[in-house]
């Protein structure tokens, strides 16, 4: 923090962030008496942090760097709120010395460590030169000043592959690259620069050795103006993608005492070594030996702090304004206590399917159904900064929400994450829900064996094609045939009982003097055919005595007996031969029809079903086009019009929500023309070139 102020001044917070950060800042200064004051750009005009917040001011268009990343426009909402400190969240100005510099010129406190700790652990290389000072280990590796290109691939060949590529001046994964071989080094290098230059305005690289099975672990720290640290514990952070997390855990299976306190101790002598107040964490690199190795700190609170929370009792929030209004640390170290485990699960706005590409649209339903799932309010929680409604862009991060939970032990508390994935209700935007339920019911996650390449190396096993079993297709056959009878009651005019009456109005199978009967066409994803006969295909040929009798279903040569009855929300039972099963259904609209998609704990089921006797058996020509996946920017044009290329080969990089995304020849041919140049910005669904394939 700048410095500390007089309390009786420090009556209003602006939150200088946004999303699910900002809704909890908001809810904590609430709780402490404490007016809050939101910012947002034009994208975020009804956003979920505006609605919450007391007051609300716009700080500029869409473009980060035109509004959260704008320190002017952000000052100025502080000074015209009369907000005496801002909270900055985590992201955006949160690690910028310059911001902290300016809140303390205009008198107003910044909640976070001083600009002198930011810009020592900012500059990852003269941090490393500053921790091996105070005595914490270092992985070997290069943080040099010289950055031309020949001295770089040197000592990355002298430090050994795989090395890492990683921003001096980054973070959550931006400006950072595995590079497994020397001839994929300035590919690599080049990328790295490219992606630090747009997210941090700066393109300086270091270079660490990579070890093959570390796991990353990290420790809550805190310190005041006072001259009191503490650690709070650690967090086992290895479950990541892209060097984001995904899954994070506390406290670190497997650790002992010993371990964790000097761990801890090791950490607040990094924070003490820079001068740090505030809340902050470590990070170390741990190795199967039990020695670990300081990695980088972030000198902000960071986003899975809430398991920290989960087990200790403390809210770091509060925490932090405390400090901030120059009170003492709550707590000394003897006094805190570590009780159960806790895991987060981070919801993003991206396709696992598809590379983990960002998603956009609007959410249509966005819920957690706690009650319906049995799930105790005390153990289970999600910070969010969206609601049902909200409209997810391509402009910020893609992370939605946190489910965060507590159990007992590691294994109850797993349990409980899994029956709070399955009551997640997510609909309208593509998410990576059912890939957090594969990781987190793992055989591997689940015996804690892990290391930060642990989605690479399970990853077969995790994109595996689901084996699906009759009573998924009898389910699902289920939920399409409510579909039928819902979509016939939707039709009906209001006060006219004769229309269903009508043969001519109905829709649910229906037959003169005969049983209903419905003929429906199931498979999985991806592998829809006209071809009725198809292997991919499943028939379900259901039948009926009437509206209130159970659905007779037969799947080849299986009989099953069975009946749906909704719950709340998109919560039905389903019935098959006696067997009652709560699931969450619902159906989405894709490019080849409508999926049902079921979800419990033990997973998610999707299927794309049509009504056999209602289907158009054209055939359909393949495009030679290629599609915008998202919103965002033309970053590079890999080859020229006419150049042969091979199925796989690289032809256009994209950067959507800070990342870059490359996108490949769909088959062997050649690009025919390009409809965009670097620079430009493509709408989702955009005819990006046009692909001639090798005939």
């Amino acid at each position: 923090m700048s410095q500390p102020i007089d309390t009786a001044r420090f009556t209003k917070v602006l939150v200088a962030n946004r999303g699910e950060i900002a809704c909890r800042v908001m809810r904590t200064a609430r709780h402490m008496g404490l007016a809050t004051v939101a910012v947002y750009s034009d994208a975020d005009a009804n956003a979920r942090h505006v609605r919450e917040a007391d007051e609300a001011i716009r700080i500029g268009p869409a473009a980060a760097r035109e509004s959260y990343l704008n320190v002017a426009a952000v000052l100025d909402a502080a000074k015209r709120s009369g907000a005496g400190a801002v909270h900055p969240g985590y992201g955006f100005l949160s690690e910028n010395a310059e911001f902290v510099e300016a809140c303390a010129k205009a008198g107003i406190v910044f909640i976070g460590p001083p600009a002198s700790a930011i810009a020592a652990m900012g500059d990852k290389s003269a941090a490393k030169a500053r921790m091996a000072n105070a005595g914490v280990p270092l992985v070997p590796g290069y943080h040099g000043d010289d950055q031309t290109d020949d001295l770089l691939k040197r000592e990355a060949d002298a430090i050994g592959y795989p090395v890492l590529l990683k921003a001096s001046a980054g973070g959550g994964g931006k400006g950072m690259r595995v590079v497994e071989a020397p001839d994929q080094f300035q590919a690599a290098l080049d990328g790295c620069r490219r992606e630090s230059r747009a997210a941090f305005n700066d393109d300086r690289m270091l270079i660490e050795k990579y070890l093959t099975q570390p796991r990353h672990v990290e420790v809550q720290v805190f310190c005041d103006a006072h001259g009191n640290g503490v650690y709070l514990f650690e967090r086992d952070c290895s479950v990541q993608r892209r060097h984001q997390k995904v899954l994070e855990e506390a406290p670190a299976p497997g650790m002992t005492a010993e371990l964790r306190r000097e761990m801890g101790e090791a950490a607040v002598r990094a924070a003490q070594e820079i001068g740090y107040v505030g809340a902050g964490t470590v990070e170390f690199l741990l190795d199967a030996d039990g020695r670990f190795y300081f990695m980088e700190m972030n000198t902000r609170l960071q986003v899975e702090h809430p398991v920290t929370e989960m087990i200790t009792g403390q809210d770091l929030v509060e925490w932090q304004l405390r400090v901030a209004m120059g009170e003492p640390l709550p707590l000394a170290q003897n006094e805190l206590t570590l009780t159960g485990h806790s895991f987060e699960a981070r919801l993003y706005a991206e396709d696992p399917e598809h590379d983990f590409l960002p998603a956009t649209g609007t959410l249509e339903r966005f819920d957690l159904d706690l009650l319906g799932a049995g799930l105790n309010a005390d153990k289970v929680r999600l910070d969010s900064g969206v609601d049902s409604g909200d409209t997810v862009s391509m402009h910020y991060d893609p992370m939605l929400a946190k489910l965060i939970v507590h159990g007992d032990d590691r294994a109850q508390a797993l349990a409980t994450l899994n029956r709070a994935l399955a009551a997640l209700d997510v609909q309208g935007v593509v998410t990576n829900r059912g890939f957090l339920q594969r990781l987190a019911s793992h055989p591997a996650f689940q015996a804690a064996e892990l290391d930060t390449r642990f989605i690479e190396h399970h990853h077969d096993e995790l994109f595996a094609a689901k084996q699906y079993r009759n009573d998924d297709y009898a389910a699902a056959a289920l939920v399409a045939l409510e579909q039928l009878g819902r979509e016939q009651d939707s039709r009906a005019p209001r006060e006219d009982a004769s229309w269903h009456r009508s043969p001519w109005n109905r829709h649910d199978g229906f037959r003169l003097n005969a049983p209903h009967r419905i003929r429906v066409a199931l498979c999985p994803p991806g592998e829809a055919s006209d071809d009725e006969t198809s292997d991919s295909i499943v028939t379900v040929d259901a039948q009926r005595d009437g509206v209130d009798a159970p659905w007779r279903l037969i799947l080849g040569d299986t009989p099953l007996e069975g009946r749906l009855a909704r719950l709340s929300g998109d919560a039905v039972a389903i019935t098959l031969e006696g067997y009652r099963k709560r699931v969450q259904a619902r159906l989405e609209r894709t490019a080849q029809g409508h999926d049902i998609v079921m979800t419990d704990a033990q997973g998610e089921t999707r299927l794309t079903w049509r009504r056999l006797d209602a289907v158009d058996h054209g055939h359909h020509e393949a495009e030679s086009t290629l599609t915008a996946p998202m919103h965002g920017t033309v970053v590079a044009l890999l080859v020229e019009p006419g150049t042969p290329v091979e199925k796989g080969m690289p032809l256009m990089v994209m950067e959507a929500m800070k990342m870059e995304h490359t996108l490949s020849a769909p088959a062997d041919g050649h690009v025919e023309s390009f409809h965009f140049a670097a620079g430009d910005t493509v709408g989702q669904g955009d005819v990006l070139l046009e692909f001639n394939v090798k005939q």
